[in-house]
């Protein structure tokens, strides 16, 4: 049932600044809560009768799953668009359908473009939105992956993290969870690739290192990821690219200049030989199996915090 009290304030995620550190915190608790219960087989219902409405423009595979999986476990039920079978494909302005699916759902998953798209259904829609991926940020993804890395080694405030790839929506979302939750972020990408500098012009040294040589990037780190070399968008490049990021293959050598305890993580699909060796994704440093799971069980924490507050 829609939730239609007019006092309530609606919270939108669509990025990482959208929550403080004491509310990312408090994701992170109830995502521990919420997965020992669902390890133990133990109900937990807290959102019955509620109605996810996902709206897929770009395709996925791990975010339906998680998304649709994880509002079933907790009482309720979830609706699938895509621009093939709403209006959104058939060029209805993006605020006409936030005020009508707002009207009809409790809470609204958007996967699409430019992050300007999902950004317009949340102000136009009367419950809240969440960013499942745009071009521009990845906010699901990297909860799952810091509470994935909280999981294995505990607190990441003042701990470093390499990002060996491109500028795209991963590290920048990562960028801001490192203002946010105090830990450094090392990025090398080949020229041509690097962070904006409009976009970068307020960080902080002491949270962004950027390197030209990766594996310089990868010393002394806690954690090192990364991501394909082509992005969903960008296929056409994708001769240029490989060429351009020869050198950007995680391998067991980048992966020796980071910490002994170093975590690796990928958030998938990955092209093996490409971002990374298959000895590196399948060998012992390597999370990204539970850093996938723990998609299901953020996002539910997630949800259950915008639609009922801190329990």
């Amino acid at each position: 049932m829609v939730n239609s009290s007019k006092n309530k304030k609606i919270r939108h995620f669509l990025e990482i600044k959208d929550f403080n550190k004491d509310e990312i915190l408090y994701i992170f608790e109830r995502s521990k809560f919420i997965k020992e219960k669902f390890k133990k087989y133990e109900a937990h219902m807290p959102l019955h009768d509620r109605t996810l409405a996902m709206i897929f423009e770009k395709a996925s595979t791990r975010t339906r799953v998680s998304f649709e999986a994880g509002i079933y476990q907790m009482g309720g039920y979830a609706i699938n668009l895509t621009s093939n079978d709403s209006q959104l494909g058939r060029s209805e302005p993006i605020e006409d359908t936030a005020r009508v699916i707002s009207r009809m759902v409790d809470i609204v998953m958007i996967r699409t473009f430019e992050q300007e798209r999902v950004r317009k259904f949340a102000e136009y829609s009367r419950v809240p939105v969440i960013n499942g991926l745009t071009n521009e940020f990845h906010p699901c993804q990297i909860l799952a992956d810091i509470f994935t890395f909280i999981e294995h080694r505990g607190s990441i405030e003042n701990k470093k993290v390499a990002w060996i790839g491109d500028a795209n929506n991963m590290s920048y979302t990562w960028l801001q969870a490192a203002e946010i939750l105090g830990f450094t972020l090392h990025i090398s990408a080949p020229n041509g690739y690097k962070l904006d500098e409009k976009l970068i012009k307020n960080s902080s040294s002491d949270i962004l290192k950027q390197f030209d040589d990766p594996n310089e990037a990868c010393k002394n780190v806690d954690l090192v990821t990364t991501d394909v070399w082509t992005s969903m968008g960008y296929e056409a490049e994708n001769s240029k690219r490989k060429a351009a990021f020869e050198n950007w293959c995680v391998d067991a050598k980048m992966m020796s200049s980071a910490n002994d305890d170093a975590l690796f993580m990928h958030c998938l699909p990955a092209h093996r030989g490409e971002e990374v060796t298959n000895e590196v994704i399948e060998g012992p440093k390597s999370v990204v199996w539970d850093e996938a799971e723990n998609r299901l069980h953020v996002q539910k924490a997630l949800m259950e915090f915008l639609l009922l507050g801190k329990l």
